[in-house]
């Protein structure tokens, strides 16, 4: 195809849900001009996918839109845990967890916290923070085609409005459009996994009565187990507006049109234990579960990202966050290629990271789905078999034994047994309350845009130095920060409130050094001095961003 094209972007994003969205907003944070199209007339109208989890949440944070998005989830703010029960008649039932955060402690490891917002009141935020930000974001078109060359990717979009077409030359492809993705197929890239695993009947669905039934049983979602109807309820607003995921069993030959209003209703009204409730149905959409994760993230200069990328059980919540943290992970890579302080092959290493923890990550989603005996899902043997425990280890100390790290562990656990973020290369950067310039900072607040060096103000070694003399000579976006000088301790910025030591909370001395890449992990560490920092710095970043 030629390049003459009607526009020129250097990124094209296709899909304009959560992981689109956060794509954008990324972009935007680097400053990298791009365009998305999306199909859809606007965003989500249904209220699902609402679980943020803390690094969704630190991710969020330091691209300014942590305080928006709460805001917006402020309808759920006191509802937590998951609740099971028979029905919701009387007050049998267990709670699966009733908070998942009951002691405090993830405040030792993260700046910020889970959020519950669903998907219609989160990706409205997204929107409107990308487009300040000046993204070209495209609702009502369709990406039709594409080609790609080695220079960059030509697609014909068609804007469904007015049925006319026009052409995108972009130097890279972003395709975040969904698990049935069009841009994979097209790429002939596979999939590997148990495949479907359940599917659901999600209906919105108001209710005045409900709310008495319920109670003080503030649940974050309600696995109702009865033998005669089952599901998950779900509050929106806990007053009148409900979501209910009804089990659909097409493996049986059951079909999606048999699934009436006058059916649903009956159900629900079973299922809650409350015969003469009154059930308006507004909204229905089907969906399947399943856990899949593709062959390759990429081919050429185009990226899968999200569910186009793999699929996860519902449980835990992991499926859109574990897309949102892809889209974090590309960005940084993006924008320093396109930047010019990294080489193509830095590229490569989005796959080489982020796949592993796909795989792993969907095989405890499933696993969640067993232990909370997920209603529909009847497990294949073998099936969710996976290591079973808390879910924080998934969520936050997950780690990169490949990529694009200097020193790490290749033979190390993609997800370890236990917490630990003690600033090994490979893992996200520790949490510690700093102060800059008088202002109260978490250390992940300085990771955005550029690698940042951390040492100490009272060594001698001459990392900081080093670092600032790299960055003007090698064009690196590198950042320095001596910890005492450009920042200080915040009194009570450690653990339990006590004074925080920098150096050994990062696994190294007062004269040693952490780097940490723009997206919070740590790429190296030296334990001590070296005969010749800047040579050593130099050889480390060249490695890092494959210049060498």
């Amino acid at each position: 195809m030629r390049q003459e094209a009607d526009h020129r972007v250097p990124v094209l994003i296709v899909g304009g849900s959560l992981v689109g969205l956060s794509t954008s907003l990324f972009l935007g944070r680097h400053g990298v001009p791009h365009m998305l199209v999306e199909r859809h007339s606007g965003t989500s109208i249904h209220p699902r996918g609402r679980g943020n989890n803390v690094r969704t949440m630190e991710l969020f944070r330091v691209a300014g839109v942590e305080p928006d998005i709460k805001t917006a989830a402020s309808l759920l703010a006191d509802n937590h845990g998951i609740l099971q029960t028979p029905t919701l008649a009387g007050e049998a039932g267990e709670w699966l967890f009733k908070h998942i955060d009951p002691d405090g402690g993830l405040a030792r490891f993260s700046p910020t916290s889970w959020c519950l917002c669903s998907q219609n009141d989160l990706e409205p935020e997204l929107l409107r923070a990308a487009r300040k930000l000046g993204g070209d974001l495209r609702y009502s078109h369709e990406m039709e085609s594409f080609e790609q060359d080695g220079e960059g990717v030509t697609a014909v979009v068609r804007d469904r409005g007015t049925d006319e077409r026009y052409t995108v030359r972009a130097d890279y492809l972003v395709a975040a459009d969904g698990p049935r993705s069009p841009v994979r197929r097209r790429l002939g890239i596979g999939h590997s996994g148990p495949g479907d695993l359940f599917a659901n009947v999600s209906v919105t669905f108001r209710s005045k009565l409900l709310a008495e039934v319920v109670g003080e049983r503030r649940f974050i979602c309600c696995y109702l187990t009865g033998p005669d109807a089952d599901g998950a309820l779900l509050p929106v607003d806990n007053k009148e507006h409900w979501v209910f995921h009804a089990p659909w069993h097409p493996e049986r030959g059951e079909r999606l049109e048999e699934f009436t209003e006058d059916r649903i209703q009956r159900h629900i009204r079973r299922a809650i234990g409350a015969p003469d409730l009154d059930v308006e149905i507004t909204g229905k959409a089907s969906w399947r579960a399943a856990e899949r994760v593709a062959d390759r993230y990429s081919a050429g200069r185009v990226f899968l990202a999200g569910d186009s990328a793999h699929e996860m059980s519902p449980t835990g919540a992991f499926g859109s966050n574990t897309g949102i943290q892809d889209a974090h992970n590309l960005v940084w890579k993006l924008a320093a290629v396109l930047g010019g302080w990294a080489g193509p092959g830095l590229l490569e290493t989005y796959d080489t990271e982020r796949r592993p923890v796909a795989t792993a990550t969907s095989a405890r989603a499933s696993a969640r789905s067993v232990e909370h005996s997920h209603p529909g899902f009847a497990p294949a043997p073998g099936i969710g078999g996976g290591r079973r425990g808390g879910i924080l280890n998934v969520v936050l100390g997950y780690r990169y034994p490949r990529g694009a790290v200097v020193g790490a562990d290749p033979d190390q656990e993609v997800v370890p047994e236990a917490m630990r973020l003690t600033g090994e290369p490979g893992s996200r950067a520790p949490h510690l309350w700093l102060r800059r310039g008088g202002e109260r900072i978490s250390t992940l607040d300085l990771y955005e845009r550029s690698l940042v060096l951390l040492s100490d103000a009272q060594s001698t070694a001459g990392w900081h130095t080093a670092a600032l003399r790299l960055a003007e000579s090698d064009g690196v976006r590198l950042d320095s920060y001596r910890v005492g000088a450009e920042l200080t301790y915040d009194p009570h910025g450690g653990a339990d409130g006590a004074a925080p030591d920098w150096a050994r909370a990062h696994g190294t001395t007062a004269d040693g050094a952490v780097l940490v890449r723009p997206d919070g992990f740590v790429a190296w560490r030296a334990a001590a001095a070296a005969p010749d920092p800047e040579a050593t710095l130099r050889q480390v970043v060249r490695t890092l961003l494959r210049t060498a």
